[in-house]
C-alpha cells in the first residue's frame, strides 16, 4: 500500500513476491502510443516559467532489432497458449515492423497485468487510434471479448483547420475491461450532475417549473399504479385516490411544501427537484475534459500529460 515502484514495470510485475496473483483491484495504464516521437521532461523556474533545462524521458519509437529478443522470449515462456498463438499470427502479418516491435513490448506487460488483477478488478488502458485495434485484440484474447465494457472516446481538443485527405484527429481512446462478471461496479455513482446552464431540450421540458429561489422542478404523479391497495386509499385535499404514500407521509410532504394542488379540485402532485436527481448517466464519449494548458499548476512537464484532472464518478 502507498508504495511507488521505480523502473521498468515488467521487472516489478514479473516478481510475484511484490505482485502475487489476483492482488490488484484497479489498473490504469497510459503506455507509449507508438507515436514515433521522443519526449523530454521540462522543468519550471521558481517563478513558474518553463525552464530551458530538460532531459530525455523516453523514446516512443520501436524497432524490431530492439524487440526481437523480447518477442522470442515471450513466445517461449508465456503460459497463455492463446496469446502466444495470437502474437505469432500478428508477427506473420506485421512482419518486423515498428508496430510488431511495439506489440512485443506491450504483450508481456498486459499478460502480467491480467495475472495480478483480482476477479473483482477492472483495467483501463489509455491509447490512441494508432495501435488501439491491435491492443484491443490482445486484451480481448486475455480478458475475453465479452469483458470489454467500454471503448471510451476522449475528445482532447476541438478540430482545428482543414486536413489534407482526412478528418482532424482529435481523440484518444480508453479501453475498459473487467476481469469477470464479479467486478466491482457502483452503478449509482456513474452519473454526472446536471449543468443547469446547458440543459438539453428534453430535460428543460420535463423540469419546466421554477421555485422562487430558482430551483427547477417537475410535478410528478402521486397515484399508485396498483388500484388494489385499500390501506392507501383515502381522501387528500378533497381528492380520493389510491396513493403511493401513506396519509401520514403525504401530510408531512404537504406541510414541507413538496405536495401541491395546482388548482382547486385538481389531483395533488409531488414537486420533484432537478438538483436532487442523480444526474445524467455517464456515456462513453467524453467531450468535457480539456487538455492541460501550458501554464497549469498540475502540469508535470511531460508532453504526453494531456489529461486535465477532473472529477469523474468513482468506480470503487
Amino acid at each position: 500500500m502507498n508504495r511507488l515502484y521505480f523502473g521498468d514495470n515488467l521487472k516489478w510485475l514479473s516478481g510475484q513476491k511484490e505482485f502475487p496473483d489476483a492482488s490488484v483491484d484497479l489498473i490504469y495504464l497510459d503506455p507509449p502510443f507508438n507515436s514515433n516521437a521522443d519526449y523530454n521532461v521540462l522543468f519550471r523556474e521558481p517563478s513558474g516559467q518553463v525552464s530551458q533545462a530538460q532531459f530525455h524521458a523516453f523514446t516512443d519509437t520501436w524497432s524490431w532489432a530492439d524487440a526481437s529478443d523480447t518477442y522470442h522470449q515471450f513466445i517461449d515462456t508465456c503460459p497463455n497458449v492463446a496469446v502466444v498463438e495470437l502474437m505469432e499470427a500478428l508477427h506473420s502479418f506485421l512482419k518486423h515492423s515498428p508496430m510488431m516491435a511495439y506489440l512485443a513490448m506491450m504483450a508481456p506487460r498486459l499478460v502480467e497485468l491480467h495475472r495480478v488483477l483480482k476477479p473483482t478488478g477492472s483495467l483501463y488502458l489509455h491509447c490512441d487510434p494508432t495501435a488501439s485495434a491491435y491492443l484491443r485484440t490482445i486484451l480481448d484474447n486475455l480478458f475475453g471479448a465479452e469483458n470489454l465494457r467500454n471503448e471510451i472516446v476522449w475528445q482532447r481538443t476541438p478540430s482545428k483547420g482543414l486536413m489534407s485527405r482526412r478528418l482532424a484527429r482529435n481523440h484518444d481512446l480508453i479501453l475498459s475491461y473487467q476481469k469477470s462478471d464479479a467486478a466491482t461496479w457502483k452503478e449509482d455513482a456513474i452519473f454526472q450532475p446536471y449543468d443547469l446552464d446547458a440543459l438539453d431540450e428534453k430535460t428543460k421540458a420535463k423540469y419546466s417549473h421554477r421555485d422562487a429561489d430558482g430551483r427547477l422542478y417537475q410535478l410528478d404523479n402521486l397515484i399508485n399504479p396498483n388500484p388494489n391497495r385499500p390501506n392507501l386509499t383515502y381522501q387528500f385535499l378533497g381528492v380520493t385516490k389510491v396513493w403511493r404514500w401513506t396519509k401520514e407521509r403525504m401530510q408531512k410532504a404537504y406541510e414541507e411544501g413538496l405536495v401541491i394542488q395546482p388548482k382547486a379540485g385538481a389531483v395533488p402532485r409531488f414537486k420533484r427537484y432537478l438538483d436532487e436527481q442523480r444526474g445524467k448517466p455517464l456515456g462513453d464519449v467524453w467531450t468535457d475534459i480539456a487538455p492541460i494548458n501550458s501554464q497549469a499548476q498540475e502540469r508535470l512537464g511531460f508532453p504526453t500529460q494531456m489529461l486535465k484532472i477532473k472529477k469523474r464518478p468513482a468506480e470503487f
